[in-house]
């Protein structure tokens, strides 16, 4: 019992990533993306064309792709969480706004899992300009 009492603290730390993010948040993140934006951003965040900065046929852009290969990690974090809050219409985008569909929590674990896929180099860029 008391070697199971002097490893639980190392298992919670272990639990978090080196920049704070749960991997727990970063998991249930996983899991509200698969249902709620895969659709439009496809697996991984990835997108699903070759060129996000092409109209398709229906005239409008199609999503980006949010794995950090596009211009996601321009946003600060407040203005990404406003995005999945009140959808990008307001922005000229087709994004629906999430508010009544994601919990704050909801929300907030899909940005976390949306960052996770970011290289380290680009977090790194991330966190100077806005940390």
């Amino acid at each position: 019992m008391r070697l199971f009492c002097a490893f639980l603290p190392l298992f919670a730390l272990s639990a978090c990533s080196g920049d704070g993010e749960s991997v727990t948040d970063v998991a249930a993140g996983k899991t509200v993306f698969e249902v709620n934006c895969l659709s439009c951003h496809g697996k991984e965040a990835r997108g699903l064309t070759d060129n996000w900065k092409v109209k398709g046929v229906n005239g409008e852009y199609p999503a980006p792709p949010l794995n950090g290969s596009a211009h996601t990690w321009h946003h600060s974090p407040a203005q990404l969480l406003t995005i999945i809050t009140e959808g990008g219409i307001k922005i000229g985008g087709q994004m629906p706004p999430f508010e009544h569909v994601l919990t704050d929590g909801e929300r907030q674990a899909v940005l976390d899992y949306i960052m996770s896929l970011w290289s380290l180099e680009l977090k790194a860029q991330y966190d100077e300009r806005f940390n």
